[in-house]
């Protein structure tokens, strides 16, 4: 059986220089679920966190085309 390039001999991901290959097109598809208190929830909803706008950041970090 042929060997990963990108495991160690510890079985642990390493990087590996990918720049002589060609591109490939390729799609992933994550879900997630989010747990917190209601009063966190309408924070979001309404804009008003501390960090700003929370899920306008999500959607843009999530939509990475």
């Amino acid at each position: 059986m042929a060997r990963l390039t990108h495991i160690d001999e510890a079985g642990r991901a390493r990087m590996v220089d990918v720049s002589d290959k060609p591109d490939t097109a390729r799609v992933a598809v994550a879900e997630g679920r989010l747990v917190c208190a209601p009063e966190t929830l309408a924070l979001v909803r309404e804009g008003r966190t501390p960090k700003g706008a929370v899920l306008s950041t999500a959607e843009l970090a999530g939509d990475f085309r």
